[in-house]
């Protein structure tokens, strides 16, 4: 039993999550969603923008900096999310760094499957260069999908000649689209988000039926990741896709990548979008 702020959060997402199905439409799914997570405990400047033909929105908490950027890709699966959901955080982590946050709000299946929102990451990345801001000053970060897709970014933009940001981190990455991890059996009963059926659900209408699940921009757990910059990658213990990251961070490390890996004991799936209510979260 965890606390009692974590209890309720964990009763907030069951209430939400428990009630999806089979027959559950995607725009059902999305109203829901963003009614749980949208929220606005912190104060930030917001314009919304086209980074590279990419809706967009920049988030600057006050005193940050111009010329330091953080580029955020929002998690829900490729399915659902948006930067209204998740702009407390993206707020929230403009305030910590100290630098704009730009939050993508990337093209989503099933209207727009794989590899659309890998595009949409990368076109944004380059925006941002093209603007003049230096590599070095950015860094990428995401949650769940959103990490998965930091990621998937990453892969493609090394592979494709670009110069890469000084750092990324990934929160709760998503990077196996086949739900193979021991976790998901494991942590089953103390995760109240996000179970296999759900997962394996989300990565075929991410595909649209017909990529592969180990394609390695779809699921990056099988890319090539030698030459990725530093990764901060955190993860709760109470969440079936606990394996995802430490598999990742493993991986990661054996390419000479140099990862920072954090486990949170007890915390759920992204626990960082609920930062007005717990303090692991802030």
């Amino acid at each position: 039993m965890g606390s009692p702020a974590l209890e309720s959060v964990k009763d907030r997402i069951r209430a939400v999550f428990g009630s999806w199905s089979e027959d559950t439409s995607v725009e059902q799914m999305r109203r829901e969603w963003e009614d749980l997570f949208a929220a606005s405990g912190v104060s930030a400047n917001s314009e919304r923008i086209q980074a590279g033909g990419v809706d967009a929105e920049w988030v600057t908490a006050p005193g940050a900096r111009s010329d330091r950027v953080l580029l955020y890709f929002h998690g829900g699966g490729y399915a659902l999310g948006s930067v209204k959901s998740h702009w407390e955080l993206i707020a929230r982590l403009s305030a910590a760094t100290g630098c704009r946050a730009l939050g993508l709000d990337y093209r989503l299946s099933p209207e727009n499957p794989f590899p659309a929102p890998v595009e949409d990451a990368c076109a944004a990345y380059r925006w941002l260069l093209g603007q003049g801001i230096e590599p070095g000053h950015i860094a990428l970060a995401g949650d769940s999908a959103g990490g998965g897709l930091t990621a998937a970014a990453l892969v493609s933009l090394r592979d494709g000649g670009t110069p890469l940001p000084a750092a990324a981190a990934m929160m709760s990455p998503w990077v196996d689209l086949e739900a193979t991890g021991e976790s998901y059996d494991t942590r089953a009963e103390v995760d109240p988000m996000v179970h296999r059926p759900l997962v394996l659900g989300m990565a075929q209408t991410y595909l649209g039926g017909k990529g592969s699940p180990r394609d390695p921009l779809a699921a990056p757990l099988y890319a090539d990741l030698a030459g990725l910059p530093p990764l901060l990658i955190h993860v709760g213990d109470h969440e079936t896709l606990l394996d995802d990251s430490t598999r990742f961070a493993e991986k990661a490390r054996r390419a000479g990548v140099d990862v920072t890996l954090h486990v949170w004991e007890e915390m759920v799936h992204v626990f960082q979008l609920f930062a007005a209510d717990l303090p692991e979260a802030r």
